[in-house]
């Protein structure tokens, strides 16, 4: 799909605000609220929006730790380990990477005994490299 300048805007400013209204962003933008939806309608129907999401304070909802675990796999099938992360909640998110380590997670959990159940629960799939986050410093959205 090619994309113009205004395909851009509409993606900044849905960043911004997904639930802003057609209307409204077509203001920003000098277009009618029908032509951006259709617009944005492209851009989903193009896979270039996937989803809409809102972005949580997780300390607010008691998960207090997050942590960024290395994971080094004990065996060359990963199905289980792959199931494990996608059933386990305290997963934010999963990276298989290449360089060192097999998979990068991100975790958010509420408490230290959490935290070692999860990282117990782990062992079985492979050995593991924590670190804990001391402070947000910086969270990105797209465009």
């Amino acid at each position: 799909m090619e994309m113009d300048h205004i395909d851009f805007q509409i993606l900044r400013l849905l960043t911004e605000n997904s639930r802003i209204q057609w209307r409204d962003l077509g203001r920003h933008i000098h277009m009618t609220g029908q032509a951006v939806g259709n617009r944005i309608k492209k851009l989903e129907d193009n896979g270039v929006i996937q989803a809409y999401s809102i972005i949580i304070d997780e300390t607010k909802l008691g998960l207090s730790y997050t942590a960024f675990v290395m994971v080094h796999m004990k065996t060359a099938n990963h199905d289980a380990f792959i199931r494990f992360i996608n059933d386990h909640q305290a997963v934010v998110e999963a990276h298989r990477v290449s360089g060192e380590g097999c998979y990068h997670l991100k975790i958010t959990i509420s408490s230290q005994n959490e935290l070692n159940r999860f990282l117990n629960q782990l062992l079985e799939h492979g050995n593991y490299t924590l670190n804990l986050s001391i402070q947000k410093i910086k969270q990105t959205t797209y465009i």
